[in-house]
């Protein structure tokens, strides 16, 4: 068995501060690893590493480059005042060309208790397409700048196949982001537009705005981040916003998870939600 005297432990945590001190003026004369490996390339088109928000997520990352792609796998709750809802997410993101971004998404929302009668019937939400074009990749400026576009086709409650039609509306959802990065950490990124959502039925359309803003802290040295959502959408007659508190933590080195809490400033028709996301990128 190993033996340290006094003088012994002293020099080995002296060692040891020396070498923390070390590593820490080598940390800060030295830009985010993640970002040199990711944007310094010479061979490829510029691209700024930006923190992307977990719950309003974008379609690809600003200033995607060609090749790259990605699964998502989405888990939330959220308890409503009269009922629980689940939702989940199965999303495949891929950049067909420099700066393109597209992807299709399923997005399903579960009632798993109607006892009251006051929950809606479960359903696969939406068909859901989108791309995104990064039209201004700034490495100087650190800002990236993108215009986009979604369109949903939404589907009718699983119990409603048989005696309904398939889909029930479209949704479409022109948006623009802007995102810098302040420093080597700090992310900030606006997302925002208007959602056109025509209804078959009655062939009724209403317009609502969402304005989503998001500031990070990116870990130095990973792509580990902590930081807040204000997920906001303005109607005619109504304004809702709904703070969402995030972190993202790489479990491996193409596979990351994201957690995310739901608190609404107004608790009309729900209280706290969790949304969790789980986040793989194959190699390309």
């Amino acid at each position: 068995m190993f033996k340290f005297n006094l003088k012994q432990m002293l020099c080995f945590f002296s060692m040891l501060l020396l070498s923390q001190i070390s590593f820490t003026q080598t940390e800060n004369t030295t830009k985010d690893s993640l970002y040199i490996e990711e944007v310094l390339t010479k061979t490829e088109k510029p691209k700024v590493l930006h923190a992307e928000p977990l719950y309003i997520d974008l379609i690809r990352d600003l200033g995607a480059r060609k090749g790259e792609k990605e699964w998502n796998l989405g888990f939330g709750i959220t308890d409503n005042n009269d009922y629980d809802e689940y939702l989940a997410l199965v999303e495949y993101e891929w950049a067909p060309i420099d700066r393109l971004g597209l992807e299709v998404e399923l997005p399903f929302t579960i009632y798993p208790s109607n006892s009251n009668g006051m929950a809606p019937g479960s359903k696969l939400n939406s068909l859901k397409l989108a791309g995104q074009y990064s039209f201004f990749v700034s490495e100087k400026k650190k800002t990236s700048l993108a215009i986009g576009y979604i369109h949903e086709f939404e589907m009718n409650e699983f119990d409603n196949y048989q005696n309904g039609r398939l889909f029930v509306g479209n949704v479409y959802n022109p948006f623009f982001v802007a995102a810098k990065r302040w420093g080597n950490n700090f992310h900030t990124l606006l997302y925002t537009g208007p959602a056109f959502i025509h209804h078959f039925e009655d062939n009724s359309t209403y317009t609502n705005w969402q304005i989503n803003s998001n500031v990070h802290y990116m870990i130095p040295g990973t792509r580990n981040f902590i930081g807040v959502e204000f997920n906001k959408e303005v109607t005619k007659t109504d304004f809702d916003m709904t703070i969402r508190p995030q972190m993202r933590v790489g479990i491996a080195d193409n596979l990351l998870i994201g957690i995310v809490t739901g608190i609404p400033i107004s608790r009309e028709n729900e209280r706290f939600s969790t949304f969790f996301r789980l986040i793989y990128e194959p190699g390309h």
